[in-house]
C-alpha cells in the first residue's frame, strides 16, 4: 500500500444531533414536508413557534442541521463519498457505518439518528435513480446519476435494520504504470498485459468481489488501438477507458408493472450489430456467456470482460455452470471455450488488503474434451516467473523473454 492511500484521512466526526427531543423533529419534519418547504432556519423556527416549542438560535440550527443531512445527497454519507480513495460505503443499521478506502473494511463514527432516517436515504436515493423502494418492493439496485453504483436491503428482508451499499466508481482511470506505483502488478508484468491487448487476445480478468477487476480491465482497455471502436456492455456501468471511441451499453431494469426489461443477452447480441472492434462484457455472470463466446468464435477477436472466480483455475468451472444454466451443454461450452478464449489474468486481494495481479493463465483443452487453466506467468513482489505453458503464451504475444524470466 503506498503512502498516497495510507494516508487518508476519513471524517471522524459524527454529524450533530441535535439539542431538541427528537420527537420534535419529527413533527417538525412532517410539517414542512406537509407544506412542501425547505428546512430553511426561518421556516423550521416558524415550525417549531407552531408546536410550542421557543428556542434559541444555536438549537434551531441544529435541527436545520438535522433535517437538511436528510434531505439533500447522500446525507450523513456524503463526506464519505466525497472522500478520495473510498471504494465502498456500507450502512447496517443506524449505529453501523463501514468504509472501505482501499485496504479493507473500517468502521466510522457516522451515525444516524434511528432507523427510520436510514431508510428515508435508502428510499430518496433509490427514487433519485428513478427507482421504487417500499414493502412491495423491499429492494433495490440501481446506478447513480454520478455512477455510484446503489444497493439498499429494507425489513423485514433485512431484519436488522435497512442495509445501504454504495460502491463508488473510479474518479480516475489508472495506467499500468500507476498499477505498478501501486505494487498491483510488478513493472515486468506492463509488456505481458500490454502485449494481450496488441495481439488481440481473447481474455478474462477473475477475481472475487471488490479486488480491482474493473480497474484493471480499464487500464488495459485504456491501451487499445485508437482507432478501434470499443463497444462495452454492462450490467451498469463502472468501466471508462481512457480512449476515444467507446460506445456504452447498459441493462435497463423492468419498470413497476415488470415490463421494459432490456437483458444482458440482448445487449451482446445488439453491440454485435454496431461494428465492433472489440467486444467487451463488463461483468459476465449470466446467459450472455453464450453470446460472447460464440461472437469470439466467428471472427470477433480481441473480446473480453470479467468474471467472478476464486482463482484462474476455477474458471472454466465458472463458465460451464453459467452456460448450463443457460441451456448450452457443458461440450459445447468447452469447445466454445478452447476455441475462443486465450488467457485469463486473475487479481487476488492479500489479506492486507493490497489488491494484486497473480498472473496469468492460458487455456487448454484436454484428452477428455475439458477445458483446464494452465499457468503461464506467476506476477509476484520479486518480479515475472515463467510457468511451464509460459514460452507458449510469449511466443503468441510475442513477448520478448529476458535472462530473468528463464
Amino acid at each position: 500500500m503506498t503512502s498516497e492511500m495510507s494516508s487518508l484521512r476519513l471524517p471522524s466526526a459524527t454529524p450533530q444531533r441535535p439539542t431538541v427531543p427528537e420527537a420534535l423533529v419529527d413533527r417538525v419534519r412532517d410539517r414542512l414536508a406537509a407544506n412542501g418547504d425547505q428546512p430553511t432556519p426561518s421556516r423550521v423556527a416558524s415550525a417549531l413557534q407552531s408546536e410550542g416549542a421557543i428556542l434559541g438560535d444555536a438549537a434551531v440550527l441544529d435541527v436545520v442541521v438535522a433535517l437538511r443531512s436528510e434531505l439533500a445527497g447522500a446525507g450523513p454519507l456524503e463526506a464519505l463519498l466525497r472522500a478520495p480513495h473510498v471504494t465502498d460505503v456500507l450502512v447496517n443499521g443506524p449505529e453501523s457505518v463501514w468504509v472501505d478506502e482501499g485496504n479493507g473494511l473500517t468502521r466510522t463514527t457516522i451515525r444516524f439518528r434511528d432507523e427510520g432516517a436510514v431508510r428515508r436515504l435508502a428510499q430518496r436515493l433509490a427514487a433519485a435513480a428513478n427507482r421504487r423502494l417500499d414493502e412491495a418492493t423491499p429492494y433495490v439496485d440501481a446506478r447513480m446519476t454520478d455512477g455510484t453504483r446503489l444497493h439498499a436491503v429494507l425489513p423485514p428482508i433485512a431484519p436488522r435494520g435497512t442495509c445501504i451499499s454504495l460502491r463508488i466508481p473510479r474518479r480516475r482511470v489508472f495506467t499500468l504504470a500507476d498499477l505498478a506505483d501501486l505494487g498491483t502488478i510488478p513493472e515486468r508484468a506492463i509488456p505481458w498485459l500490454l502485449a494481450l491487448v496488441q495481439s488481440r487476445a481473447a481474455f478474462l480478468v477473475s477475481g472475487g468481489t471488490g479486488t480491482g477487476k474493473t480497474t484493471l480491465l480499464s487500464a488495459l482497455l485504456s491501451l487499445v488501438p485508437a482507432g478501434e471502436r470499443t463497444l462495452i456492455v454492462e450490467d451498469s456501468g463502472e468501466l471508462d477507458p481512457d480512449h476515444e471511441h467507446v460506445v456504452r451499453l447498459e441493462v435497463r431494469p423492468a419498470n413497476v408493472e415488470g415490463s421494459g426489461h432490456v437483458s444482458m443477452r440482448d445487449l451482446v447480441k445488439q453491440a454485435l450489430r454496431m461494428r465492433p472492434d472489440r467486444l467487451v462484457v463488463g461483468e459476465v455472470r449470466g446467459a450472455e456467456v453464450i453470446d460472447l463466446l460464440a461472437a469470439l468464435n466467428t471472427g470477433h477477436e480481441g473480446g473480453c470482460g470479467t468474471v467472478h472466480a476464486n482463482s484462474s483455475a476455477d474458471v472454466p468451472a465458472r463458465l460451464e455452470a453459467l452456460a448450463l444454466a443457460a441451456g448450452l451443454g457443458r461440450d459445447a461450452l468447452h469447445s466454445q471455450v478452447a476455441a475462443g478464449l486465450d488467457a485469463v489474468i486473475h487479481i487476488d486481494r492479500d489479506r492486507d488488503g493490497v489488491r494484486r495481479v497473480a498472473g496469468i493463465h492460458t487455456l487448454v483443452r484436454e484428452s477428455n474434451g475439458l477445458v483446464s487453466a494452465h499457468p503461464a506467468v506467476d506476477f509476484t513482489t520479486d518480479g515475472v516467473h515463467l510457468r511451464p505453458a509460459g514460452a507458449a503464451l510469449a511466443a503468441r504475444l510475442s513477448v520478448q523473454l529476458t535472462a530473468d524470466d528463464l
